[in-house]
Formats: C-alpha cells, sequence, structure tokens
C-alpha cells in the first residue's frame, strides 16, 4: 500500500496562516525518510466569473499558478501528486468547467500522477461539490473529458477517479447518487476515493467504536455502493482523506491508530491501494474546531503525537 498526505494547511475556509514551504519539505522528509510518497492537493473551479469573496474564503486565488510546492518536489524521491478538481460554481456551468478541466490538465499533467475529478460529490454541505448546481453532470462528463485530455498530450499514465463520502447512513442516504451513476459510462475510472472521518465531527468516539465505524465505511462503498453504480472489484479504492482531530477530550493519535490498522486489515479483501492523511498541519489550532485540528502539526508546525505514530507506520511500509 502506498501512502501520502495533503501537505498545505487549509481545509475548506478555515486557515489560520500562510503555509511555509521549508517547513512542509522538512517534515514530509522527516516522515518518509526520503523515500516514496503521495501528495494531495486541490485546484477550484468556481465558475466562469466567480464571486471574489468566495475565491479569498477558500484561498482558490492563483491555483494554476501554483500548489503549495514548487512543481518538481512532488516528482523527487519517489514522490506523487494526487491533484484534486473541486467543482464548485454557483450555477451549473458545464462547459465552463470542462474548458477549466482542460486548462488544469495543460497545467499540471506532467507532474501528476491522479487526478480526482470532483470532491464528494454525493456530499450535500457547503463548500464541498455536493452541494453544487449540475454536480453529477459534471462528474459523469468530467471523467472521459479528462481522459481524452491526458491521452491527447500524451499523458496516459495519468489515473483518473473520483472521491465520495461514506457511508450513506452519516450523510442522509445517498442512493439516488449511485442510481444514477449506474446508468453512466464510468469505464474510465481507475480508482474510487474515500472521505473518511468516523470520530471528526461529532461528539468523541471510543477506540473501539471508531474501528467499527471504519470497517463499515469501507465495507459499505465496496461491498454496497460500487456494486450498485456498476464499478467492478477490481477498481481500487483509495482512502484519499483521513483524519481525527487534536482536541480537549479526544486521543488524536490512538484514533488514527485504530482507523489505520482496519484499512491495513481490509486493504486485501477490498482492494485498497493508497491511504492518505488529512493532513500534515492544522489549519486553525486555536480556533477550537474540529476541520481545524486534524494536523499531525500545529498551525506553527509543533509535532504531535499523531506525526510520530504516522512516521513510524509510512517507514514500515
Amino acid at each position: 500500500m502506498k501512502y501520502g498526505i495533503y501537505p498545505g494547511g487549509r481545509a475548506g475556509a478555515t486557515c489560520s496562516r500562510e503555509s511555509d514551504p521549508r517547513r512542509v519539505g522538512e517534515l514530509v522528509d522527516e516522515l518518509t525518510g526520503g523515500g516514496p510518497f503521495v501528495l494531495r492537493e486541490y485546484v477550484h473551479f468556481l465558475g466562469t466569473r466567480p464571486d471574489p469573496a468566495v475565491v479569498a474564503s477558500i484561498g482558490a486565488a492563483g491555483e494554476l499558478d501554483g500548489l503549495t510546492m514548487p512543481d518538481d518536489w512532488y516528482v523527487r524521491d519517489g514522490r506523487e501528486l494526487d491533484l484534486v478538481v473541486s467543482y464548485l460554481p454557483a450555477e451549473a456551468d458545464l462547459p465552463g468547467w470542462l474548458g477549466f478541466l482542460d486548462r488544469v490538465i495543460e497545467r499540471y499533467a506532467d507532474i501528476t500522477r491522479y487526478l480526482q475529478v470532483t470532491l464528494e460529490p454525493n456530499f450535500p454541505i457547503p463548500l464541498i461539490d455536493g452541494s453544487s448546481p449540475g454536480v453529477l453532470e459534471a462528474l459523469i462528463a468530467g471523467l472521459p473529458h479528462a481522459r481524452r485530455a491526458l491521452d491527447e498530450r500524451g499523458h496516459d499514465t495519468v489515473r483518473i477517479g473520483f472521491s465520495v463520502a461514506e457511508p450513506a447512513e452519516w450523510l442522509g442516504g445517498d442512493a439516488a447518487f449511485w442510481q444514477r451513476l449506474a446508468g453512466a459510462d464510468l469505464s474510465v475510472v481507475d480508482y474510487v476515493g474515500l472521505g473518511l472521518y468516523p470520530d471528526a465531527f461529532g461528539p468523541p468516539v471510543p477506540v473501539e467504536g471508531v474501528r467499527a465505524m471504519t470497517e463499515h465505511a469501507l465495507r459499505h462503498l465496496r461491498e454496497h455502493s460500487l456494486v450498485v453504480a456498476g464499478i467492478p472489484a477490481g477498481t481500487p479504492i483509495h482512502v484519499c482523506e483521513n483524519g481525527s482531530p487534536s482536541l480537549p477530550g479526544r486521543d488524536q493519535a490512538a484514533s488514527l491508530e485504530a482507523m489505520l490498522a482496519v484499512v491495513h486489515e481490509q486493504a486485501a479483501a477490498l482492494n485498497i491501494t493508497l491511504y492518505e492523511l488529512f493532513g500534515l498541519r492544522d489549519a486553525d489550532t486555536a480556533g477550537g474546531e474540529p476541520v481545524g485540528a486534524l494536523g499531525l502539526v500545529t498551525d506553527e508546525y509543533q509535532r504531535k503525537p499523531a506525526f510520530d505514530l504516522y512516521r513510524r507506520i509510512v517507514r514500515v511500509r
């Protein structure tokens, strides 16, 4: 199994300070010992005339100019870039979206290994793609469009997929989403990503509860949702986002250890090939909210106990 992380310091609209590339590089090297690693990054389509306030709130300005680190960093020392193209327009805009995919591919395909088309389109909450008008059409049309654009430019080794939040009962039900995909051509899908936060945004959960919720999410995706959509068992699952906050009354390291143990136990049976943590740095350590405290280090890059845990796991491989 491959491992990775989101190296930035933003979670949606939450970000207390800009990233420090020098510290990011040092910490990633410390996690990996200089070995192979996957780095997850995000760019956002906000429509052809995006609201400047929304652009500023999620830090989307200049995303086609550069990511957290310089381009060449993502392909040195066995690193691979997992690039998410998020769909967040205020109004449905399929032509604008497909044009944006072309621009992203033109800009970043040379350094990209995995290209994710939309972010959790089954999850209808603000600043997540499932809340956006026309998101299903954007996903269904965007996947083959991205494949053609990549192939035309000679990037046939870039893997294409999409991600979802699971399981359905956490979301109020997403049966209609999977049934709609069942009628689509998904032959270009190389992987399906899972956003997994079983104990992050509700009351604290005992470790055994975290284990049970993690296994249920993984099995529900493989054994129910993907079956409904007609996505075969040979299509890998990527745990593309996983996290637990470091807040009073919570043991971040124990929760992450429990979730990772389940992922490892189920990897062969469920065809899980990649695990990525969200994320390296807190978005806002002092804010007191779960979304701001998911990092392995604080927003001032001070290590938490979970940093050492993940370093041990990554280096064992």
